[in-house]
């Protein structure tokens, strides 16, 4: 198990450039726990522990590439109505566990979802960026809003 630190401030100067690093990385590794915490001094910022895995692709797992859909794809009324429960359930998740959104699942992420539309937890390792531990912890919730909207 690797650790990994990422700053993510809150100034609109940086908060679109470390978001994106956040991202990238939460896309690229396979994240086994995470720790965050708030952090004002003259700046404010997050703090965020990621204890991770490096992901090993072999060349089957590359010919597997995960779905992620952009966000210029355009979206059928239903897709939108979906993108919408799911970013309200994320906006209360994050507030129950005191997280950024993003933490919980970023806007690619929950796009890539509505588009895809996975049927059971085992499809949602099909959407870039969810691993594990987000399948563990969200999954369910995700497959239940998919299924009542």
């Amino acid at each position: 198990m690797k650790v990994k630190l990422i700053k993510v401030r809150l100034s609109d100067e940086f908060i679109y450039g470390d978001q994106k690093i956040l991202d990238q990385f939460l896309a690229q590794n396979n994240i086994l726990k995470f720790e965050s915490a708030f952090v004002k001094d003259e700046e404010s910022y997050w703090s965020v522990i990621l204890y991770y895995e490096e992901m090993k692709m072999t060349v089957n797992e590359s010919k597997n590439q995960k779905y992620s859909a952009e966000e210029n794809d355009g979206l059928n009324p239903d897709e939108i109505k979906i993108l919408e429960s799911l970013k309200l359930w994320r906006s209360e998740k994050a507030k129950d566990q005191k997280l950024p959104v993003y933490f919980i699942a970023t806007n690619n992420e929950l796009l890539s979802i509505a588009k895809y539309k996975p049927l059971n937890k085992e499809e949602l390792i099909d959407i870039k960026g969810f691993g594990k531990h987000k399948i563990e912890n969200y999954g369910e919730e995700i497959i239940e809003i998919l299924e009542s909207v």
